[in-house]
This record gives C-alpha cells, structure tokens and sequence, in this order.
C-alpha cells in the first residue's frame, strides 16, 4: 500500500514533534518543516532516472544540530551504581 503525500508529512510532523520532545505550539512549524522536506525529496526523486524515491525518517542524533537549533542529550533520570 502506498502512502499518500498528505499521510507522509503527517507522520513526519509528529516524528519531528517527539525529536524535539513533546513541546506544545508548534505544530504549523513541525508540519511546514515535514512539507518542505517532503517537497524536497519529491524535487530529488524528479530529477533522478524516473524511479520513485521512498523517504526515510530522519534520526536525531544529541547534541546534532537541526535547522540552526542544538539540540540537548536527554538528561538521565536515575542514575546507575557500580561496583567498586
């Protein structure tokens, strides 16, 4: 089953939601960010041999810096003992 356009962005728009951590008001930016990524693949796929291009999720990677914006290491909520 192919995905349609409108369902690509959609899914991208909450991958890059839960990348920068749950935050509220900014769900016009995560889906234009998703829009634009999406017509810069279909723009890529255009002028490749004709074959369809499948996008693939972007990773975050901590301390990565995504669209002029650093992003943090999660911060650790317990933290391990070892053994002396």
């Amino acid at each position: 089953m192919t995905e349609t356009r409108d369902e690509w962005i959609k899914k991208r728009a909450y991958a890059l939601w839960e990348e920068e951590g749950y935050p509220t008001g900014r769900e016009s930016i995560h889906w234009e960010q998703a829009r634009h990524e999406r017509e810069t693949l279909e723009g890529s796929a255009a002028s490749s041999d004709g074959k369809e291009i499948k996008p693939k999720a972007k990773r975050s990677v901590a301390g990565s810096k995504t669209n002029g914006v650093v992003k943090a290491a999660p911060k650790r909520t317990a933290s391990r003992k070892t053994a002396p």
